[in-house]
């Protein structure tokens, strides 16, 4: 249990041994008795005070006087007057927590033990708004980012920690103690650097503990002229990490005060909290260097990637035209015309050459999907869908039966250009998957959904497939039709969940053999 300390004014020796032997034995107590106003007041001043006992007057103090000074300078400390000359009641108005004539010492264990209560239940009081505090000030420090931050939240955190008149942030630099930044009621040493060896901060780090020193001025480990122009009368200090410190954090008073072990203990939970924010920020800052680094790769493999692009798209489709080109020379103006095995050639050359350059035409589509950086707009959905189904008509043999619903009023956010493809590479499975199906029917509309908000759904009743293989469905070139049933490169659905998933939506499908397919997508709105 911490120690009562009680000032007692008490001119007369014999009086103050009474009172004090009437208190009970108590090493727990300690006893401090003034005679004169003057060292009353300093007494007083100095702060180190619990409670106070007025007993006779002193020399040029009067009692009721002494009880208005103590209430002025300690209004925290009960004030206990003991004589038979006052008014007691007079005296509980004044402030007083208690008087007692000299025949009623018997009482004063009993005061003395609520006070000592009262005094337990504030500090407990007191220590854990300090806890909490210091589980703030870990959650800023466990989000801090830059030295600066770790640095504004520390100085502050720990004067408040501990009710301290001033607090100051230091880093070790070589052998030099630099005091980074400070919050006191006076300036201190900030952007200051000392020897490591002539500083309690110093101290602390070569010593790997905390340095609690009561009063400076009696503390050899102070080098009192440098503090001589400050407030500080006392102060506590302690490392930054267990092993190796790199800083120390200081806490520091206006008067002469005995830190608490409560108090040492939240100012080091602080530092080694500080410890661990230098090691995130530590990792954070490489992280961030990897991500650079990975950012200058990337970039490097997107012009690469652009490269290829240009030739694949230059380079390769020249010859392929070319390729097709003399491929319909010779199916329509070779003489004599082409017969059986060798117009079968001719037509299997034209046919392999379409069929490359659609997968080129695939390919780079899935490329500009990846490099493409999305341009948030609001996109009228429906009507590019009857658009697509619109141009696909008129560019196809007629078919009978075919019944299209496009919920023209449908729209969405996002990227208009990656959209349209997603939409287009839908509407053509399911316009390429119904050209067998007798009254045909394709649709394009939305659902609610309590989850994802709205739901988007192309639908058809053309082949279909089995769901056992539906995990194939999106992966590129995986197709589950054969080429001489449906053709295709297998990319197109690949290209629609990927530009889904650049919007943050998800997209899944539902589908049986002979009863079409349903695929449903979300669309999310922009971060």
């Amino acid at each position: 249990m911490d120690t009562l300390r009680i000032l007692h004014l008490e001119s007369d020796p014999a009086t103050a041994a009474r009172v004090q032997q009437a208190a009970g034995p108590g090493a727990a107590t300690h006893w401090q008795r003034v005679t004169d106003r003057e060292t009353f007041i300093a007494a007083l001043a100095a702060g180190d005070v619990d409670a106070v006992v007025v007993g006779a007057a002193a020399a040029g103090l009067e009692r009721r006087e002494a009880l208005r000074l103590a209430r002025d300078h300690q209004p925290q400390a009960p004030v206990i007057g003991i004589g038979d000359s006052d008014d007691p009641l007079r005296w509980l108005d004044l402030g007083a927590h208690d008087h007692l004539a000299r025949d009623q010492l018997w009482r004063l264990p009993v005061l003395l033990g609520g006070v000592r209560a009262e005094l337990q239940n504030r500090r407990l009081a007191r220590l854990a708004r300090s806890r909490a505090l210091l589980v703030e000030v870990v959650k800023q420090l466990s989000l801090a980012r830059s030295l600066d931050a770790i640095v504004d939240i520390v100085k502050t955190g720990a004067r408040q920690l501990n009710g301290a008149d001033g607090a100051t942030f230091v880093l070790r630099d070589g052998d030099l103690c630099h005091y980074v930044a400070e919050d006191a009621i006076g300036p201190l040493w900030a952007g200051r650097r000392f020897p490591l060896r002539a500083c309690i901060s110093g101290w602390a780090m070569l010593e790997k503990r905390a340095a609690v020193v009561p009063d400076i001025y009696t503390d050899p480990r102070i080098p009192v002229d440098a503090y001589r122009p400050t407030f500080v009368k006392s102060l506590v200090m302690v490392p930054i990490r267990a092993e190796a410190p790199i800083g120390a954090i200081g806490n520091y008073w206006a008067r002469p005060y005995h830190a608490s072990d409560d108090e040492v203990e939240l100012i080091q939970a602080l530092a080694d909290s500080t410890s661990l924010a230098f090691e995130n920020l530590e990792l954070y800052r490489d992280l961030e260097r990897r991500v650079r680094d990975r950012t200058v790769r990337l970039q490097a493999a997107n012009e690469e990637l652009e490269a290829f692009s240009y030739s694949v798209s230059h380079d390769l489709r020249a010859p392929l035209r070319a390729l097709q080109g003399y491929a319909d020379l010779l199916l329509t103006q070779a003489q004599p015309p082409l017969q059986d095995q060798a117009r079968s050639y001719a037509e299997r050359i034209r046919n392999a050459a379409r069929r490359m350059h659609t997968l080129i035409e695939d390919l780079l589509s899935l490329s500009k999907v990846a490099r493409t950086e999305l341009q948030w707009r609001s996109v009228p959905l429906g009507r590019i869908a009857d658009d697509i189904l619109a141009s696909l008509q008129h560019t196809s043999p007629p078919r009978e039966g075919l019944r299209v619903d496009i919920d023209t009023s449908l729209r969405a956010e996002g990227d208009p250009g990656l959209l349209r493809i997603a939409l287009e590479n839908l509407l053509s499975n399911a316009w390429k998957f119904t050209g067998r199906t007798p009254a045909a029917h394709i649709e394009f509309f939305a659902e609610a959904d309590a989850g994802d908000g709205c739901v988007y759904v192309v639908r058809d009743n053309g082949a279909g497939f089995d769901m056992t293989h539906a995990g194939e469905l999106f992966q590129a070139f995986h197709r589950l039709h054969t080429e001489a049933e449906f053709p295709g490169t297998g990319v197109g659905l690949t290209i629609v969940q990927r530009i889904v998933h650049k919007h943050g939506g998800r997209i899944w499908v539902d589908a049986a053999p002979g009863r079409g397919a349903c695929f449903r997508f979300t669309l999310p709105p922009p971060p």
